[in-house]
């Protein structure tokens, strides 16, 4: 049996999407392995939060410090892991260290953080509600299937250099902070939503001068750009190759994640991508 704890550091998660997220798994026998709880901090409010960043805190800790628990599953992205996240690292125990920690977007700062320090074993991949978009079920079967071991749903082009999928803006906000582990010989897959062309140049430039040493970038899908006043006048792929260029990081062509259902399984670094014994 698999057991998974399942919490909000960031944006809280509507009970229709858990509540679904259970139907499909019993209406699925070959989840029969897994057992999910999701913790109760999942469907707090504060403001934009779930739960002030005490009570985020504190469930992040107790699902990751819980002996019973073989891995952590992020319910929501939103905004709001990068204010718990160095606290979070501070207080991790024993039991934290062999877990997997699944998520990805917002959860980036604390996968981020995780690998860093070499605490347990993160990985970008769908979160419990993405099983709102259009052929969500996919999604978070992916999720479930690669947490009971299963490893159909990697990425399909990772290769032997080591690796990290993040979020572009996140990766930007990481950039200069105690949060931003050494991506050194890595392969750098990034992903964007709802941002203007404009803002995805921008995010290039900034972050493009923080990856120096890196084996090379990749690029996801760059999903529902807004329409601006005028058109920027290059693709997001032609954005990406210009600002690689202009670094010298050699730039390795495209992704298959984004915030969206196809959004594939990437673990950080090298581990867990091998199918278990």
């Amino acid at each position: 049996m698999t057991a998974i704890g399942i919490c909000a550091p960031g944006k809280r998660l509507d009970r229709r999407h858990a509540d679904r997220l259970l139907e499909v798994m019993e209406q699925d026998p070959a989840l029969a392995g897994i057992s999910i709880e999701f913790h109760p901090q999942c469907f707090a409010r504060s403001g934009h939060f779930a739960g002030d960043d005490e009570t985020r805190l504190a469930a992040l800790l107790e699902c990751a410090n819980d002996p019973t628990k073989d891995a952590v599953w992020f319910a929501h992205g939103g905004y709001g892991t990068n204010r718990i996240a160095a606290s979070a690292i501070d207080r991790l125990g024993p039991a934290a260290r062999d877990k997997i920690f699944l998520g990805y977007s917002d959860t980036g700062y604390f996968l981020s953080a995780l690998y860093m320090h070499g605490i347990g074993k993160p990985v970008h991949g769908p979160m419990v509600a993405d099983i709102r978009h259009d052929y969500g079920e996919s999604a978070v079967k992916r999720s479930l299937h690669y947490l009971a071991g299963e490893r159909d749903g990697l990425e399909g082009d990772l290769d032997d250099k080591p690796t990290v999928a993040l979020n572009l803006m996140t990766l930007a906000m990481l950039c200069g902070t105690e949060l931003m582990p050494d991506l050194s010989g890595h392969v750098v897959l990034v992903e964007e939503v709802s941002e203007h062309l404009y803002a995805i140049d921008r995010l290039f430039f900034h972050v493009t001068q923080h990856l120096g040493g890196i084996a090379g970038l990749r690029l996801g899908r760059i999903s529902d750009v807004p329409e601006n006043d005028r058109p920027f006048g290059a693709s997001a792929e032609d954005i990406a190759q210009y600002w690689c260029g202009k670094a010298g990081i050699p730039y390795l062509g495209r992704a298959d994640i984004g915030h969206d259902s196809a959004n594939k399984i990437v673990p950080f670094g090298l581990a867990e991508r091998a199918s278990r014994q």
